[in-house]
């Protein structure tokens, strides 16, 4: 057609100056504390401004938009046990549909008379909480409960597959009894890798890092309130 390979592409919609995307980028970073240049870079995108990562990088680093430390890791997951363990049926798995594969994990959330245990199950084509549950213990209890509410909300058909990682609540005989009896095959990632319930995992650090980092103060008051947030907002995740 006699057109140069640039007529192809897209122009970004609209072209925003040096002082337009430092504000923009401040507002960014007072709302997610915790966002580096990359998340930074894709959420500019979101607001229809795009700026090189380089860019973004250098911006950043002038005007002290660092992005500010997590806490330290706490461990949740206990593989060292002698439960069976499942094959890994959800890798490279293309769901077209729900409640086809559910994938679930557990956290930890601060409070300021400690911390507790949230256990969450998603469904891996909508990323909707299909059941949660929290508590201060994170033993397998915690985990059936999320998994007996997720039963409860979904009815799922029977070969679906639930993906989790190796923990011994997901191992222990009373889970493993659960999943059949309502027809669920079970499913386990690698050893030590967290990519493999990745979909899970950023659920979790969705909900640690950009809820609680709008907060003040960064832990909750009580342990009601926490209740309340977290259950508020898993809630509106499963809707």
């Amino acid at each position: 057609m006699g057109l140069p390979r640039s007529t192809y592409y897209d122009a970004p919609s609209r072209k925003a100056d040096d002082a337009e995307i430092i504000a923009t980028m401040m507002t960014i970073c007072d709302e997610f504390e915790v966002y580096g240049y990359r998340r930074v870079g894709a959420e500019l995108r979101h607001r229809d401004i795009i700026v090189n990562s380089k860019k973004v990088r250098r911006l950043m680093r002038e005007h002290d938009l660092q992005p500010k430390r997590r806490r330290r890791f706490m461990a949740t997951t206990d593989s060292d046990h002698d439960n069976p363990i499942f094959p890994d049926l959800a890798r490279d798995r293309v769901v077209d549909g729900p409640n086809q594969l559910w994938v679930a994990d557990i956290t930890y959330i601060a409070i300021a008379a400690g911390f507790v245990y949230l256990a969450a199950i998603l469904d891996a084509w909508s990323r909707r909480v299909v059941g949660y549950a929290i508590s201060r213990s994170i033993d397998a209890r915690l985990a059936i409960a999320a998994l007996k509410a997720a039963i409860r909300a979904r009815q799922p058909p029977r070969g679906c597959i639930h993906h989790s990682d190796r923990g011994s609540q997901y191992a222990c005989e009373a889970y493993r009894k659960l999943l059949a009896n309502h027809g669920l095959i079970g499913s386990m990632g690698r050893r030590g890798n967290p990519y493999d319930n990745a979909k899970a995992e950023s659920f979790m650090k969705t909900l640690k890092v950009e809820k609680r980092s709008r907060m003040s103060p960064p832990i909750f008051p009580t342990s009601s309130t926490r209740s309340t947030t977290h259950a508020d907002y898993t809630q509106r995740s499963a809707t």
